[in-house]
């Protein structure tokens, strides 16, 4: 059955009609189905007997209906059932009853639909209330999947919800956020299920098959940064060169390692197999190519001949030879049969870093440190053309599977095509922000694939040059990626040690989240915990519900990166302060700015209010602190005495110090009322990023460039502590609200905890992709967000002690009944402090301390993703044995 247009319309009116309705009786509902195996509900509602049967058996069981006389009471209750029997009966006859509306098709309708569903507390207990059919009624199961979906677009809080036995098909839950739900039991088929969040979730004898994932696996094993990937000709087999030197064989299905290849001595930065995939040629940085037999994994034979790294080595695509460039500025060709050197081409001025054969064998590009790309005839071994065009080291060069295109990936983000026949550059691809170091086409020439040091990987459409789809999960430099021989998977592998493997067809679906653009370089919780600011580099300020992650407001006005935000200590005020040499005033309710402070000629970098909310202060690149009366909007007073720009500024819980951190290596603290220096802290031998102090306003805590973080006894003004753990600068620390823990943020991508009275590191959080920009705890403690160079915003569940919730009990004690090794292997998973919210413009699939036992978690391919479940730090149960 297909919806009509009308249909459609109508969809938003049949929900509302459940607005009169007490949701108690949809959870009563399911009970009593439950109980007497219900299997046709509609069915069973309209039938008269049942009718009174469930409204007597509602009375009993509802406890919160209005007190009045009983014959009121039963026919409210029996108005209740008829309402929601009649929105059943209605749904039946409507498209949303057995058609999958996460489809594109329906995308205009569903944006429509949301608005009218968001914040109405009736329909979204309905839409759950169908959900829960599913695991009932086999007949509301795409009806249910539809509500699921609605539910995940309109950012109702999902987590710790009981999903035990649902029945869910034929729908998109990207983004979705599941942390602690309990799938037991559930059924999932041809489901999305990018970026959702299942940090400890319960999956015990679940059946997920059909899965669609834009990350099907991450294989590890290499002790270091992983430099090419290439899939066998039948795409079964997956091999990886490394820093570690070593060559790694996968299994592409299981994600298992099949064999290690050891024979290089230093780096091995390309591996190649032979169109029959019974030969592997690997390059590497001892000068040296050697040929592998794949059945046995011997050694076939080492070819000598460079006298520098050898970047890159191709075969021929009749696989009689093989092509190697190097640093020694030369690019060889070899015969495999004789293992012969066959001729040397020499025409670059630098490094060869990139070779590639044309699809019929006839002419080798290759692409170099000197800037250029160059077409060789294989024949005569002549260079038949130079395509002048990059400005930097070209890092890659692909032909298009007709051969009529070429592409180049080079220094500092640019992707150019190329018109192989006229050598005219055809188009320019924006995306990414630092090196493309890998370009790949997919077998059908209509997807090309770019790897870069920005450790994003970026789809292209060639026809329009538009970007398709990003995929984030590496946590460092993308070095190779490549399409597997059917196209549907792609292969990636990163400094971050890992190879990961991406559903190329769903990864083509952009997630539907809404956030900031670009990098996120501060946020600050309000004094009620309820809201999150977030500025960004894009220039606005954006105001979030920390329950939900709904965006509630965006703040624009701002002309430039916005550095800082703060919150006045009453929450009606939001701070900002910018590269435009700006603060502003914002009122948090209407989202309206109050005021403007101009009138600088410097860069804002850190500003705070002081504890009564009279007094903003700001630290900027003029070396100077300068405090502001909030009220009047006029100067208070101009404190001199850095050298260098002030990065961090912070009051004292008294309001009576101030304390700043410069690019002068120092730490000064300050007299608020007289203005005068009070004491200045040397101990950092770099630039001190950050600076807080501790709630009783006894400790000071500072973040510096040089990797240390410094507690300092106010008073004395003496250093206390040494925190060494980070490997990068310290960009942001913060003590927690009760004085016991401090947070640090770092350029390593890692956020630590540290305990104040031991100095020892209590925990560790990886989940971003780039630097930690800024770190804050909620005024509770509960919480702490951070804020990153890769775009997104993370909220971490930080627990301890009593403060362990039930559903966290529930999760401890079905653990003790099992057996889990993965947690044994890597005991950082039994973290307490997990995500429970993301927010970004690209989702990431999650599963931390996710339980699974027995079950199935299948791909659309056929991939078995258990291995996926446990790269991300699932416990696969085994029960104990008695």
């Amino acid at each position: 059955m297909y919806c009509t247009f009308q249909e459609k319309e109508a969809l938003a009116d049949i929900f509302t009609q459940v607005k009169d309705v007490d949701e108690q009786i949809f959870g009563v509902i399911l009970k009593i189905f439950r109980k007497e195996k219900v299997q046709d509900c509609i069915g069973y509602l309209l039938d008269t007997g049942n009718q009174t049967n469930l409204e007597q058996q509602i009375l009993q069981k509802v406890e919160n209906l209005i007190q009045v006389e009983n014959g009121y009471q039963l026919y409210d209750v029996r108005k209740n059932i008829k309402q929601t029997t009649n929105v059943l009966k209605k749904l039946k006859d409507h498209g949303f009853y057995n058609l999958d509306y996460s489809n594109q098709e329906y995308e205009d309708f569903m944006q429509n639909l949301i608005k009218s569903c968001r914040n109405k507390i009736k329909i979204i207990k309905f839409l759950q209330f169908l959900v829960h059919l599913t695991s009932i009624d086999q007949n509301m199961i795409q009806c249910g999947s539809n509500s699921l979906y609605i539910l995940v677009l309109i950012k109702v809080d999902l987590r710790n919800k009981n999903f035990q036995n649902i029945r869910i098909q034929n729908t998109s839950l990207v983004g979705a956020n599941f942390a602690r739900c309990n799938f037991s039991g559930s059924e999932f088929k041809n489901v999305n299920i990018s970026g959702i969040n299942l940090n400890r979730a319960i999956l015990m004898n679940c059946k997920w098959i059909n899965l669609r994932i834009h990350e099907l696996n991450k294989l590890n094993a290499h002790s270091d940064d992983v430099q090419s990937v290439c899939f066998s000709p039948d795409g079964n087999t997956l091999v990886s060169g490394s820093n570690d030197k070593s060559i790694r064989i996968w299994d592409v299905q299981t994600g298992q390692q099949k064999a290690k290849l050891d024979g290089h001595n230093y780096t091995i930065f390309s591996v190649c197999f032979s169109p029959d995939g019974n030969t592997l040629a690997s390059g590497s940085d001892d000068n040296s190519i050697v040929l592998w037999n794949v059945k046995t994994r011997k050694k076939i034979v080492k070819l000598d001949g460079h006298t520098n790294d050898v970047r890159s080595v191709c075969f021929s695509p009749g696989g009689n030879v093989l092509a190697s460039g190097s640093w020694d500025n030369s690019i060889l060709l070899w015969d495999i049969k004789t293992g012969q050197q066959k001729a040397q081409l020499n025409g670059h001025d630098s490094g060869v870093n990139s070779v590639c054969f044309s699809p019929d064998g006839n002419t080798l590009a290759s692409g170099s440190d000197d800037k250029s790309i160059r077409l060789w005839d294989v024949q005569t071994g002549q260079q038949k053309a130079k395509f002048d065009g990059h400005n930097y080291t070209i890092f890659s060069v692909c032909f298009s599977p007709d051969g009529n295109t070429l592409v180049s990936g080079g220094d500092y983000g640019y992707i150019y095509q190329w018109d192989v026949i006229t050598g005219q550059q055809q188009a320019k691809l924006d995306g990414h922000t630092n090196c493309v170091k890998s370009v790949c086409f997919s077998p059908d020439g209509n997807t090309l694939a770019s790897g870069s040091h920005d450790n994003f990987i970026l789809l292209w459409d060639i026809k329009t040059g538009q970007q398709k789809a990003q995929l984030d999960g590496h946590h460092s430099g993308v070095n190779s990626v490549c399409f597997s021989p059917d196209g549907n998977t792609l292969a990636s592998g990163s400094n971050d040690k890992s190879i990961h493997l991406w559903d190329v067809i769903t990864g083509k679906q952009q997630p539907k989240l809404d956030g900031h653009t670009f990098y996120v370089t501060s946020v600050c919780f309000s004094p009620d915990g309820n809201l999150l600011a977030s500025g960004c580099c894009d220039s606005c300020i954006l105001l979030w519900d920390v329950k939900t992650g709904q965006q509630k407001a965006q703040l624009d006005g701002h002309d430039s990166a916005v550095s800082s935000v703060c919150f006045s200590p009453d929450g009606n005020t939001l701070a900002s302060g910018s590269d435009d040499m700006t603060i502003r005033l914002w009122d948090v309710q209407t989202g309206q700015q109050k005021a403007k402070l101009d009138g600088h000629n410097y860069t804002i970098f850190s500003v705070c209010f002081s504890p009564d909310g009279n007094t903003l202060v700001f630290g900027s690149d003029d070396n100077s602190i300068h405090l502001w009366d909030v009220i009047t909007g006029q100067q208070q007073a101009k404190l001199d005495g850095h050298t260098n720009c002030v990065k961090s500024v912070c009051f004292s819980p008294d309001g009576n110090t101030l304390a700043s951190g410069s690019h002068d290596n120092s730490i000064r603290l300050w007299d608020v009322k007289t203005g005068s220096q009070t004491a200045k802290l040397n101990g950092h031998t770099f630039y001190v990023e950050s600076v807080c102090f501790s709630p009783d306003g006894n400790l000071l805590a500072s973040g510096c460039y040089d990797c240390s973080i410094l507690l300092w006894d106010v008073k004395t003004g003496q250093q206390t502590a040494k925190l060494n753990g980070h490997n990068r600068c310290i960009q942001s620390v913060c003590f927690s609200p009760d004085g016991n823990t401090l947070v640090s943020g770092s350029h390593d991508k890692s956020i630590r905890l540290w305990d104040v009275k031991t100095g020892s590191q209590k925990g560790k959080l990886d989940g971003h992709f780039n630097r930690i920009m800024s770190v804050c705890f909620s005024p509770d403690g509960n919480t702490l967000a951070s804020s990153s160079f890769d775009y997104s915003i993370h909220l971490w569940d930080i627990q301890k002690g009593n403060e362990i919730s039930f559903a966290d009990e529930n999760y401890k004690n079905i653990l003790l009944q099992f057996i889990g090794p993965l947690f044994q292997e890597n005991p950082l998973s039994l973290s307490n402090s997990i995500t429970i919210l993301r927010i970004s413009q690209t989702a990431l699939f999650q599963a931390q301390g996710a339980l699974i036992l027995n079950g199935h978690f299948v791909s659309y391919q056929g991939y078995n993703l258990r291995s996926l479940f446990k790269s991300k730090g699932s416990c696969i149960l085994e029960q104990k044995r008695i």
